[in-house]
């Protein structure tokens, strides 16, 4: 028997979706109801934990023996709880969410099934979600229940045996999509990333509660002193209203409004003096609209007994690519901070101080959301140090595509930009220097860095601000053209790419690329096989007729990124090598954290491609330096990737420096 295939339905009164699953299993009252098993392919067990039936001593046995491999979707879950009360090694556990995920599954059992197309009898019961708000969580009290709290299988033995039958039933979904994934394996160095990110998700990371208290009564009567004004001024009673503010708007201004959304705003604005009331007013709902400070409250709710704050990292998030996901407090889209004066702006808030925040900084919701970063601190004793790759996209472009002038670049510790912008009009580099004749040419080296890499036009360079930048939309092309002709092997590898995509899904062929990458499909798949040996899967390709003359275009079924629905995506070379160069820096990533966490560093969490570490103050082997060294030690895969990181070290908590 290699493998015992478990799920668990359990209780506690802490909100797991809001609070998370550590904070979730710590508190005192939970506990295991029902525990469902099967080992390999036997008939599935469940064990009523709640009317006191015990979970039999050889599985108990079992759940820490090195020969049995313990399987579960969202393994996480099934491991920490358990790991309350049994002895059980995580490396002995597998994760059939995360076996999903990286085939390029949606990541709920139900979902996945639901794509894989399983029969009924083995898909998961669609009653789950009523029984769970049922047995699992605390209830209101009422006079029609008698005023208890929470309901027990005696309260509705119906129910009850109905909620066996779904907790079995996962057993069986979970199984049949492990078996028809299994030809399809994960590889070790994954597994081995997923033990690396529940350890680093368990141990968690402290948080300046002082900071987060304050910021929450700093933010509460700033609002309240906003919304008073924005009252004033308008008349209304509801100002935060959409539909009240938008009438009022045709009235005083005569302006037709169909969106108070972030970019309406900052268009009327622009076209409205200061002073106009109608400005003054959108200025106040922009304050209001601060939708980052709400990061504070999800910190308290989140935070354990121990003042840590566990589980924001998501493995496999992103399952196209396979980067890491933000969960609770979402610190992968954490507000930069730009203030000078951090010590001196934590401190007020502490105090609860917002007429000296209002008095020195001016608008205090914005002050409050580039504090964020700083509530993560380090436990007393310790320091945080941070490092970052360097452009670590536009490194591993060059890189695979064999950009010299560029891969001389980033060797040679050159600025990219005006490197760039140097390339793109045939001007020295030194004349585009801070005063010297052609400086102007950086913002457009620069815009076109950030834009054009993945087969870009002229809307991807306003997508990325260009015409805020100072550029006129009429010299857009002009830079478009420029910058692929300066990167021809950058530009060839787009529609390499596409082609070997193209020959893969019509005639299944194999290409190999440069770099070790591989293009392939089977009746299922298109593959594209990376330098780390892994794969990205994009299911059921297809080739469809393009929207010009003779043109293919390629589809796959997938998760859309906006609403994280599964349905047809088209795709393209550009897409494709976007793709690709993500996926590269996130296994240059989990290289590193490999790299540190072997030599013995703490990683709090990482953000993109940055990782921040927890050094004791007596450490003095541990620094910036020797961390920055290890990131950047190459696999033997990446020979000759030019990586290069940064950051600070000895500080007292997070910021982006």
């Amino acid at each position: 028997m290699n493998i015992l295939h478990i799920d668990i339905e359990t209780y506690s009164s802490v909100d797991i979706q809001k609070s998370g699953l550590y904070k979730y299993v710590q508190s005192g009252d939970f506990e295991i109801l029902l525990f469902a098993y099967a080992y390999d392919d036997n008939p599935v067990r469940i064990i009523d934990c709640a009317q006191g039936e015990k979970i039999p001593a050889e599985v108990i046995r079992d759940l820490n023996n090195l020969e049995v491999t313990k399987m579960a979707y969202n393994a996480a879950f099934e491991y920490y709880s358990l790991s309350k009360f049994y002895e059980t090694g995580l490396a002995q556990w597998r994760c059939a969410m995360v076996h999903a995920l990286y085939c390029g599954f949606p990541a709920s059992l139900a979902a996945a099934g639901d794509a894989l197309g399983l029969k009924q009898d083995r898909k998961k019961m669609g009653a789950g979600k009523a029984l769970i708000r049922y047995f699992c969580i605390p209830c209101a009290a009422t006079k029609a229940n008698g005023g208890r709290t929470r309901n027990h299988p005696r309260h509705s033995m119906e129910k009850w045996e109905l909620f066996k039958s779904y907790c079995r039933q996962d057993v069986v979904t979970e199984r049949e999509i492990y078996r028809i994934l299994s030809a399809y394996p994960v590889p070790d160095t994954e597994w081995h990333n997923w033990i690396l990110d529940q350890l680093i998700n368990m141990d968690g990371t402290s948080v300046d509660m002082e900071l987060v208290d304050g910021a929450l009564a700093v933010s509460e009567k700033s609002r309240e002193a906003l919304s008073e004004k924005a009252r004033n001024l308008t008349g209304l009673d509801n100002p935060n209203s959409v539909a009240q503010l938008k009438d009022w708007i045709r009235q005083i201004s005569g302006l037709e409004v169909e969106s108070l959304n972030k970019a309406t705003v900052a268009e009327i604005l622009a076209d409205i003096p200061e002073e106009d009331r109608t400005a003054r007013v959108l200025k106040i709902r922009s304050e209001l609209g601060k939708t980052s400070v709400k990061k504070y409250a999800a910190m308290k709710t989140c935070v354990c007994t121990d003042g840590k704050i566990r589980g924001l990292l998501q493995f496999y998030g992103a399952n196209r690519t396979g980067r890491f996901a933000g969960r609770l407090v979402q610190i992968q889209n954490l507000p930069k901070n730009y203030l000078h004066t951090l010590d001196t702006a934590r401190d007020l808030v502490k105090k609860q101080n917002g007429e000296a925040l209002q008095m020195i900084y001016g608008n205090v919701p914005d002050t409050l959301s580039q504090l964020i970063r700083t509530a993560f601190v380090p436990e007393k004793g310790s320091h945080f140090a941070a490092a970052d790759f360097s452009a670590i996209e536009a490194r591993v472009i060059s890189w695979l595509a064999g950009e010299q002038w560029r891969l001389d670049v980033f060797n040679n510790h050159l600025k990219i930009y005006e490197s760039s912008a140097s390339a793109m009009f045939g001007v020295p580099i030194e004349t585009i220097s801070k005063g010297g004749e052609n400086y102007e040419l950086r913002a457009k080296g620069k815009v076109a860095e950030l834009a054009l890499g993945y087969g870009g036009g002229s809307g991807a360079l306003i997508s990325m601000g260009a015409l805020n930048m100072g550029l006129n939309e009429e010299e857009l092309p002009d830079i478009v053209r420029r910058w692929r002709g300066s990167n021809r092997r950058i530009y060839d590898l787009w529609y390499r790419v596409e082609r070997a995509a193209q020959e893969a899904v019509e005639y299944g062929a194999i290409t190999s690329l440069d770099k070790g990458v591989v293009i392939s499909r089977d009746r299922n798949f298109l593959f594209i096989r990376l330098p780390s040996g892994r794969s990205l899967f994009y299911n059921q390709p297809q080739i469809r007729p393009g929207a010009w003359n003779g043109s293919k275009e390629i589809w796959f079924m997938g998760l859309h990124q906006t609403n994280k629905k599964l349905g047809w995506i088209s795709t393209w070379g550009g897409k494709l090598v976007e793709n690709i160069v993500q996926a590269i820096a996130r296994d240059l990533l989990c290289n590193a954290i490999n790299n540190l966490m072997a030599a013995g560093y703490r990683i709090k969490f990482h953000i993109h491609d940055e990782v921040i570490l927890e050094i004791p103050d007596t450490d003095t082997e541990k620094n910036l330096g020797d961390a920055v060294k290890r990131m950047c030690a190459l696999p033997e895969w990446a020979n000759g990737l030019p990586l290069n990181a940064d950051g600070y070290d000895h500080a007292s908590y997070y910021k982006k420096d």
